[in-house]
């Protein structure tokens, strides 16, 4: 499992200092993309690869709020790939208590047409690693 910190600001937060439900997304963007960069894929570094990610669909349980100031760790795992998509599994969570649930699906797109293609296999093989009980 890869995970981020972020620290929720007044950017975030509606009126009342709850972070408003939008900016959730970004939060589990971030972490994703995040995910991605630590393994040594970049975005500049993937569309110049020929590859770009996009969100199919997004599920997300909201379950307690977050409010300015708050610490968050955002987290991402792979819950199930095919070979032009990966499902994460993604937490927001405050100390140890949970916040936010998500399932994101992102498809794998060719940069020139959007169109669907298949992970080039080393990427594949690397996001396997974020897998639950993932072994080498």
């Amino acid at each position: 499992m890869f995970s981020i910190p972020i620290r929720v600001y007044w950017e975030d937060t509606d009126a009342g200092g709850v972070v408003y439900h939008a900016r959730y997304v970004a939060f589990l963007e971030r972490a994703r993309s995040d995910a991605l960069r630590a393994m040594g894929h970049g975005q500049r570094d993937l569309q110049a690869a020929g590859v770009v990610f996009a969100v199919h669909s997004m599920r997300m349980d909201f379950l307690r709020p977050a409010r300015l100031d708050d610490l968050l760790e955002v987290t991402a795992e792979v819950s199930r790939m095919g070979r032009a998509s990966v499902v994460f599994s993604q937490r927001i969570l405050r100390g140890e208590e949970v916040l936010l649930e998500a399932e994101v699906k992102v498809a794998s797109l060719r940069a020139a047409d959007f169109r669907p293609c298949p992970m080039d296999p080393v990427l594949y093989e690397e996001l396997r690693t974020l897998q639950p009980g993932h072994r080498p």
